[in-house]
C-alpha cells in the first residue's frame, strides 16, 4: 500500500459508507443530523466513525480524504464551505489562511479547552497555532510526529545520525547507499535545511543556487527513489539501502510494529534554525465556517478525545503516529509496549523539543522548478 499523505501530489479520495460527496447531496437531509468531515486518512476509517455512528443513529456521518492541504482548501475557496463541518489540515494553515479568511469558526472555549490539559506537555501550554491572534481556539491537534529521515540502525547507528543529520547525506561514503522518498514538498524543506538554509523565509537567487546544488548532489547519489513508503522500508530491511532522506516516525512506524526495530526515525541533535534541524508536522481539526452549520461537528471533535477513539485515531489505516491526547494516563494505557516502541516513545519529547513547526515554504514556487530539474536530471 502505498501512502503519501504528507505529499503535494494526488492521492486516492475516499467517502467512507458512501459516495462522492457534492452540494447538492448535502441539501437533501437535516444539517443537525449530518456531519461531514474533509480529513487526512485516519479520520475516515471505520474504526474511527463508525462508534460515532452508532452513538447518532440515524446521522448520516460521512468523509473524505484529501489530497494535500492547500486541495483541501482550495475546496473550501470552490464552495464547498457549504458541505464540509470539519477539516483536518497540518498545524499552519488554520492561523495563516483558514480563520484570516473566514473559512473556519472558533470552537467553544467552555468545551475544549479543558482537554488541552489532559494533552503532552508541548500542546498543554496552550499550544499556540491551536489559536488565532485575537484569541479564539480555531482547531484541537492531535496526530504529530517528527520528519526528518530514517535509518537502518544495524549500518548507521543512530548516535550517528542525529550527530551527523543532515550532512549525512553528503557524505561521498554515502553514495549509492540511501534512497530518496519523493515526497516533494518535504523533500524541498529538507534539502534548504541539508544546505544550512531556512525553508520558511525568502529566499534570493544565491540562496536558490545553493539549493539547486544540494538537490543535485542528493539525487545525484540516491540509489532509490520512490513515493511508497512501504517500498522504502523494504529496501532499508532487505540491505539494498541503508537510510532514506525525509521521513521519519509516520514511515518508520509500520516496519517498526512488524518487529524490525532496528528501522527507526532521525532527528538531527542540531541544524541551521535556531539550532534546530528536524521538523514536525501536527493536525489540527477544525470547524468549517459552514452557514448551515451542524451541531454535531463539535460532538465529533469532542469524540475524537476520548481514550479509545483517540487510540484509534493513532492507530489506523497502516501507519502509527503519536498524539496529543497520550498526555492523559487513560489514554497512554490504551498502547501496549510494542506500540509504544512503533512510535518511538522513548526519545519523542527530544526529538520534538530540536524540531521546527512545519510552516509554509514562501519560495515553494521557485524551489519546486529547482528541485523538478534536478530530479529529473
Amino acid at each position: 500500500m502505498t501512502l503519501t499523505r504528507r505529499q503535494f501530489t494526488q492521492r486516492t479520495l475516499g467517502a467512507l459508507g458512501a459516495t462522492a460527496l457534492t452540494p447538492a447531496s448535502m441539501a437533501l437531509a437535516s444539517r443537525n443530523d449530518q456531519m461531514n468531515i474533509l480529513c487526512w486518512e485516519g479520520y475516515n476509517s471505520d474504526e474511527v466513525l463508525g462508534p460515532f455512528r452508532r452513538a447518532n443513529p440515524g446521522a448520516s456521518v460521512r468523509a473524505e480524504s484529501g489530497t494535500s492541504d492547500p486541495d483541501m482548501i482550495n475546496k473550501l475557496r470552490a464552495g464547498e464551505i457549504k458541505v464540509w463541518d470539519l477539516i483536518n489540515l497540518n498545524q499552519p494553515w488554520a492561523r495563516d489562511v483558514l480563520y484570516p479568511n473566514g473559512l473556519i469558526k472558533p470552537i467553544s472555549k467552555e468545551r475544549f479547552t479543558p482537554y488541552f490539559d489532559k494533552m503532552l506537555p508541548e500542546f498543554a501550554a496552550p499550544y499556540p497555532l491551536a489559536y488565532a491572534d485575537d484569541g479564539e481556539l480555531i482547531g484541537m491537534p492531535q496526530r504529530y510526529g517528527p520528519f526528518s529521515f530514517v535509518v537502518n540502525t544495524d549500518k548507521i547507528s543512530r548516535e550517528m545520525a542525529e550527530d551527523q543529520g543532515w550532512k549525512l547525506f553528503l557524505d561521498p561514503a554515502m553514495k549509492g547507499r540511501y534512497g530518496v522518498l519523493t515526497y516533494d514538498n518535504w523533500n524541498v524543506m529538507h534539502m534548504c535545511l541539508t544546505g544550512d538554509m531556512n525553508p520558511f523565509e525568502p529566499m534570493d537567487a544565491a540562496a536558490q543556487a545553493k539549493f539547486k546544488g544540494v538537490a543535485e548532489q542528493i539525487f545525484g547519489g540516491a540509489k532509490l527513489l520512490t513515493d511508497d513508503l512501504v517500498a522504502m522500508n523494504t529496501a532499508l530491511i532487505n540491505g539494498e539501502i541503508d537510510a532514506y532522506f525525509t521521513g521519519g516516525t509516520y514511515t518508520a512506524s509500520p516496519a517498526r510494529f512488524d518487529g524490525q526495530t532496528n528501522i527507526r526515525g532521525i532527528t538531527p541533535n542540531s541544524g541551521p534554525v535556531d539550532g534546530k534541524g528536524g521538523v514536525v508536522w501536527v493536525e489540527l481539526t477544525s470547524a468549517v465556517n459552514n452557514p448551515d452549520p451542524s451541531t454535531l461537528a463539535e460532538d465529533f471533535l469532542e469524540f475524537v478525545q476520548q481514550p479509545d477513539i483517540s487510540k484509534a485515531v493513532a492507530f489506523t489505516e497502516g501507519t502509527y503516529n503519536p498524539i496529543a491526547q497520550m498526555g492523559d494516563p487513560k489514554v497512554l494505557a490504551k498502547f501496549d509496549a510494542d506500540e509504544l516502541d512503533a512510535i518511538q516513545v522513548d526519545s519523542l519529547a527530544d526529538e520534538m523539543a530540536r524540531s521546527l513547526d512545519y510552516q509554509v515554504i514562501p519560495s515553494y514556487d521557485a524551489l519546486i522548478d529547482i528541485y523538478t530539474q534536478a530530479r529529473r536530471s
